[in-house]
């Protein structure tokens, strides 16, 4: 979207979450993975609160059909306030109401999962000839260090798109996305910070390719992409000839990669921000019990009581 003096705001978001969550079965045969909590507030609300902290206040969620209950949880349950507010318990009755409030929040279904590429073209529709940026239930991003509005600046100044870049070792590129970076053009990251910090001049980056999963002696780089991106419109003429790739999913790597190869386009050329803050992986069961343990320990009414517990059951243990 254009404001009255020309100058490109984004204001829509993308969040997909009509994966089938295998990797959490049996839980996640009735319950759909972004419902599982952290804590105690579901992954997919820490997801949206991102998104509306960064200024995105249009939310499409990208849904199946076994995900009804992530759709019933941003809407309101009048017979449980009306309970509460009987019981005078404004706390639990704030902490329902906080999910509906968060921003204007749209649902469309995808139908068959047919890859990440796949649920970023169903959107296409509701976005438009606009920016927009996609976020993935799988990785939380510390409140305290968001990246969102650096990229957000990054794709206003380009007009291109950006993806969240993190170092990873060497042995573990082959799990993710992975990039092949050069400098980006002088003063692309000018100014920018992540939470409170400066982002350094070589944490803004021109993407010149980038390969899905490759081999670790394949890897151009130990860049990884992780589940942020502000994507350019164009992205989804893209997608609409992007034949299925790993997997036999329509891959978001290789589209991303041909905006990548003719950087002069319009609405083309691919730029990384590279993330160094606290960044909680819920993707496989090990990971996810490690990021509740850090969210819980980091809260200011549970972390000392809990860090407490923590120390003694470690040291139990030995």
């Amino acid at each position: 979207m254009w404001d009255n003096v020309g100058y490109m705001t984004i204001e829509k978001a993308v969040i997909p979450v009509a994966g089938l969550g295998t990797r959490f079965l049996p839980a996640t045969k009735t319950t759909p993975k972004e419902m599982l909590p952290v804590v105690d507030k579901p992954a997919i609300e820490y997801v949206v609160e991102e998104a509306a902290g960064a200024g995105l206040d249009d939310v499409l969620l990208i849904t199946g059909r076994t995900k009804r209950a992530v759709e019933d949880y941003f809407d309101n349950v009048p017979e449980l306030e009306e309970a509460l507010e009987k019981k005078g318990d404004s706390g639990r009755l704030a902490s329902i109401r906080q999910p509906v409030d968060l921003a204007n929040i749209h649902f469309v279904r995808q139908g068959k999962p047919r890859g990440l590429g796949h649920a970023v073209l169903c959107a296409r529709h509701h976005v438009g000839n606009e920016h927009f940026a996609v976020l993935l239930g799988d990785d939380l991003i510390d409140e305290r260090d968001p990246i969102l509005p650096a990229m957000i600046e990054v794709a206003e100044r380009t007009g291109g798109s950006v993806i969240a870049l993190l170092e990873v070792p060497a042995e573990q590129i082959h799990l993710y996305g992975c990039a092949k970076v050069s400098a980006a053009p002088a003063g692309t990251g000018d100014g920018l910070t992540m939470g409170t910090e400066p982002i350094a001049s070589t944490d803004v980056v021109q993407v010149e390719a980038l390969v899905e999963k490759p081999a670790v002696e394949d890897a151009p780089s130990n860049l990884a992409i992780i589940g942020r991106y502000v994507l350019s419109p164009q992205v989804f003429e893209v997608l609409e000839k992007t034949a299925p790739g790993r997997g036999g999913e329509i891959q978001l790597t290789d589209a991303l990669a041909e905006l990548a190869a003719d950087p002069q386009k319009p609405g083309h050329g691919v730029y990384g921000v590279v993330f160094r803050g606290r960044r909680y992986d819920t993707g496989d069961k090990l990971d996810y019990l490690k990021a509740v343990v850090q969210l819980a320990a980091d809260r200011d009414d549970l972390g000392e009581g809990f860090r407490d517990w923590l120390h003694g059951y470690v040291a139990g243990l030995k």
